[in-house]
């Protein structure tokens, strides 16, 4: 490289300048600033998002709509609720977790003899889906499906 080169080099890299946003978009002076939120300035949207799934067992089928933190990894569920196919709905999903397996917790939140829980367990394959197992009353084996991203 000649001297040349080296100056321009060296010029440009002094000249540059970091430039740091917040979550907000608004420019801060430092990196520590960028990535600092106060909880109080986080709103309950930027913690929580939503998305549908398909569970598929033979004939059966369940509509399941999740809420996750999108900020998690494996992603939290937070919430939801199995809206049909599933005797009993709609059922309260309770918890668990989306990555690459999943596990979904839900109690009987409709009318019925049915079960009062279910488990559904699986790991993520391609095109984006779960298979996997799910059972009722604290079992997580006793029937298979196939959950499919509706998101």
């Amino acid at each position: 490289m000649t001297t040349q080169a080296r100056k321009q080099k060296g010029g440009q890299s002094r000249t540059s300048e970091h430039r740091f946003h917040n979550p907000q978009g608004a420019e801060v002076k430092t990196r520590d600033e960028a990535f600092a939120a106060p909880l109080g300035e986080v709103s309950a949207e930027a913690l929580s998002t939503e998305c549908k799934l398909t569970l598929h067992a033979g004939a059966v089928t369940f509509v399941l709509e999740v809420k996750y933190n999108p900020n998690t990894y494996p992603h939290v569920v937070t919430g939801g609720q199995i809206t049909s196919g599933i005797c009993g709905a709609p059922w309260d999903i309770t918890g668990g977790t989306i990555g690459e397996t999943i596990r979904l917790d839900a109690k009987r939140a409709g009318q019925g003899s049915c079960a009062n829980t279910i488990t559904i367990v699986g790991e993520y394959q391609n095109p984006p889906a779960y298979r996997g197992t799910y059972g009722f009353d604290g079992a997580t084996s006793s029937f298979k499906h196939t959950t499919r991203y509706e998101c």
